[in-house]
């Protein structure tokens, strides 16, 4: 079976430079954006695919999909980068039976449910409440906006 070599929040999913460097950094060769939302969107998928770094495989699936997905579908060569806009979707990911030891937070921006976290992140109440969840659970949890930063654990801003 393949490996989960990052899995990341960021509500931009794809963008640019920061996933390029990610990729390297990582040696992923497949995304998997998991988004109810964005996967019934044709428009979004394909701007995402070609927001890509080349030669990366991109899969955007909504939440049940991506489950049965990293379940099944990965073989022995995947280096799969996990993507998420929020918090909610790591807890139902991990209540689904996927196994994340490690999330990174790369980008939360402002809502008027949310409030200020780290810098540029927010998180509302309930964004929060999960955070610590896992991190009860024995997620490592820290904001890591690219990988030539230091990252900072996210449990000391809740």
């Amino acid at each position: 079976m393949g490996e989960i070599v990052l899995t990341r929040i960021d509500d931009r999913l794809i963008h640019g430079q920061v996933m390029t460097a990610w990729v390297k950094k990582t040696r992923a060769n497949q995304i998997l954006i998991v988004d109810d939302e964005v996967a019934k969107d044709e428009f979004m998928r394909e701007v995402l695919k070609m927001s890509a770094p080349s030669g990366i495989s991109i899969f955007v699936k909504g939440l049940e999909d991506s489950v049965a997905f990293i379940k099944e579908q990965l073989d022995a060569d995947s280096r799969l980068i996990i993507l998420t806009k929020g918090p909610e979707t790591i807890d139902a990911l991990v209540k689904s039976g996927i196994k994340i030891e490690k999330l990174i937070v790369g980008g939360m921006g402002a809502r008027s449910d949310r409030k200020a976290l780290y810098k540029n992140i927010s998180a509302s109440k309930e964004e929060r409440r999960i955070f610590k969840n896992l991190i009860d659970q024995g997620m490592d949890i820290t904001i890591h906006i690219i990988p030539d930063q230091k990252e900072t654990n996210l449990e000391k801003y809740l």
